[in-house]
């Protein structure tokens, strides 16, 4: 059980701009809900140099609110609230409202919350919660838990929940690394401050007729027979943890290359969805002749022409997905067929054309919930209409070179970072880890929420097939 000894409103510790700001189309296609992520540190590891120096709670929180206080001067956005337009869209006030730092100690210890992967049920208590019954301009964008473990080991965890409109994963992470390397003492260099225009992503001109067919934004394959998914929706799930070792990514890149047609080796991201997705559609027994696909995200930042500005601050993700394929296919050809059809997916958004096309897609929509929808369950309802990508899909989440492990408060790096929550239904999300005791990060766990009646089969042919 865990208490929250207190909670404080941190506000821009300086004068910062007011008013609107502009958001993308691209901001407008996630979810607006928050992001759960948890840090967990164990300083008296850390410091075991330092003769097991533990550190006070009050001090600590105390440092983390003004360093909060001091880099939202430069992420001043995040202090703000988000409010909806008449049309439909969501648009940022800057108005300097703050973000929520919470300070709570838990009657547990450390190693009483076991590995604090998302399916445990008590990790919910150590992030913070948002009722999201009030007004959308009433939510701060950003809250902290700090929460100081029970017991002489020292650890504290710091629970987050990082608003999606305002920024992807790699936004989040830069912001919370910048934020613990103040809080640490140390000083930001003018190359770490964001870019916080996002009219650099704003179609210019007039909208054009795609170039393309946008595949990803439409309704992926069906189990054969059926006309819509919520049969699907209703199974019941189950969690996993995978975790890959360099030495198991290295056997998946010899066998997925030994067959590659190109002379570029398939990346780790390629062969390690190439091999989720010929495990996926063996546990699920497929027919042969059942459709099936991935569908995941790519970093725009670099794949533009100009590229966006370092340190862009937002969601700059294009959302691809790769060609449709025969369970056949994927599950009796070599890994290398599996790992091309990812690859075709990823040239695809490293095409300027494709992703200024896509702006001008998603831009041509007058209301954005006409490609997105809800991406929740309402009131226990099975919608047909809301975005589904389990069985036969699969949708992928990488977050496999972020640097998760550079959030040093002054506690010395987290010794586990991890999601803050998985979905309680299969809608085939599967999110790709960093492994912090992997060989300069090669480690890979993969987290998965998959279907109760498929998961034994899944681990089997996941370990079998490496």
């Amino acid at each position: 059980m865990v208490t929250i000894l207190g909670t404080h409103t941190v506000i821009p510790k300086e004068e910062t701009p007011k008013g609107l700001l502009w958001l993308s189309d691209n901001d407008q296609l996630w979810r607006w809900s928050h992001t759960p992520s948890i840090y967990v540190y164990n300083p008296k590891q850390n410091n075991a140099k330092n003769n097991n120096t533990v550190v006070d709670v009050n001090v600590l929180v105390e440092r983390m609110r003004e360093s909060l206080s001091e880099i939202l001067v430069h992420y001043y956005p995040l202090a703000g609230r988000l409010s909806w337009t008449d049309g439909g869209r969501l648009e940022l006030d800057c108005n300097a409202k703050g973000v929520l730092l919470l300070e709570a100690e838990s009657k547990k210890s450390m190693a009483e919350y076991g590995d604090f992967t998302p399916n445990e049920p008590s990790i919910k208590e150590l992030i913070p919660a948002v009722d999201y019954s009030c007004q959308i301009n009433e939510l701060p964008l950003f809250l902290a838990q700090v929460t100081k473990f029970h017991g002489g080991d020292g650890g504290f965890a710091v629970g987050i929940l990082f608003s999606h409109p305002l920024g992807d994963g790699l936004a989040a992470i830069r912001f919370i690394n910048s934020w613990a390397k103040l809080t640490r003492g140390a000083k930001l260099d003018p190359s770490e401050l964001p870019f916080l225009d996002r009219t650099v992503l704003k179609p210019t001109g007039p909208l054009t007729p795609p170039l393309f067919d946008h595949r990803e934004f439409k309704p992926l394959p069906l189990i054969l027979g059926r006309t819509d998914n919520i049969e699907e929706q209703k199974k019941k799930t189950t969690f996993a943890l995978l975790k890959l070792t360099p030495e198991h990514v290295q056997k998946l890149k010899k066998n997925a290359n030994a067959n590659n047609p190109s002379p570029r080796p398939y990346s780790r991201f390629e062969i390690i969805s190439a091999h989720i997705w010929r495990c996926a559609c063996k546990a699920r027994n497929l027919e042969e002749n059942q459709p099936t696909v991935v569908k995941f995200n790519v970093d725009i930042r670099n794949r533009l022409n100009p590229p966006l500005p370092q340190n862009y601050f937002g969601n700059a993700l294009g959302p691809t997905v790769t060609p449709t394929c025969y369970a056949k296919e994927i599950t009796t050809q070599p890994i290398s067929y599996a790992s091309q059809k990812i690859r075709e997916a990823v040239n695809k958004v490293s095409n300027h054309e494709f992703v200024k096309s896509q702006m001008h897609y998603v831009a041509g929509f007058e209301n954005r919930w006409d490609l997105i929808r809800t991406p929740y369950l309402e009131k226990g309802e099975y919608r047909a209409d809301v975005p589904f990508f389990g069985n036969p899909n699969i949708i992928l989440g990488s977050w496999m070179s972020m640097p998760f492990y550079e959030a040093d408060f002054g506690l010395g790096k987290p010794f586990y970072f991890g999601p803050g929550g998985v979905c309680p239904y299969d809608r085939g999300v599967i999110a790709l880890m960093p492994d912090e005791d992997g060989d300069n990060g090669y480690g890979v766990v993969v987290y998965m929420h998959f279907q109760v009646d498929h998961m034994k089969d899944f681990i089997k042919y996941f370990w079998e097939d490496i």
